[in-house]
């Protein structure tokens, strides 16, 4: 066994990499405090042909230097939108259609592993703000609110661990082939 190097992984060209087929998933950024964390989230949706990230709020956008550290390019081959207000957001993409998701604890949350992904539609997954959450005027936007099921003392996860564990998940019950 060897490591691969860099020149026989055979990654697609940023323009071969847009002309492909999406699985109809989109990442909602609720106010994200860490530009690394965006930037890790644009990576992880840019392994799984994620259709789209909105950056809501305070999240920071590209270009931003801590952004451009972890995304490493994903930024230039993920489609993106900056929304200032969540709610807004997600109100305009609830009426075009998808499903909205808040992975969140909330009082009526499903555990992620009992969800059944339709393949069939076109859902968004909200991810909220490292210490606060999905804003309070986004949880009764939600069609559901999932929560990872966690075993330790925390009771919650970074969110770009979170979003690469439900992302892969979405891969995984609607990829492509």
């Amino acid at each position: 066994m060897r490591k691969l190097k860099l020149a026989e992984l055979n990654r697609d060209k940023v323009s071969e990499y847009k002309a492909k087929a999406k699985i109809p998933v989109i990442v909602v950024l609720d106010n994200i405090r860490s530009a690394i964390n965006v930037g890790s989230v644009f990576r992880t949706s840019d392994a799984y042909l994620i259709q789209k990230i909105y950056l809501c709020g305070i999240t920071a956008k590209p270009p931003h230097k801590e952004i451009t550290k972890s995304a490493i390019g994903a930024t230039d081959s993920v489609e993106w939108e900056y929304c200032e207000s969540t709610p807004d957001c997600v109100t305009r993409l609830k009426a075009e259609g998808a499903f909205m998701i808040g992975i969140e604890q909330t009082d009526k949350s499903q555990s992620f592993d009992n969800f059944k992904i339709d393949s069939e539609k076109t859902y968004a997954l909200i991810l909220g703000n490292e210490v606060n959450g999905i804003s309070d005027e986004v949880i009764p936007l939600l069609d559901v609110a999932l929560e990872l099921p966690q075993f330790g003392t925390k009771h919650s996860l970074n969110i770009s661990v979170c979003a690469g564990i439900v992302i892969w998940d979405f891969w995984k019950a609607m990829r492509l082939r």
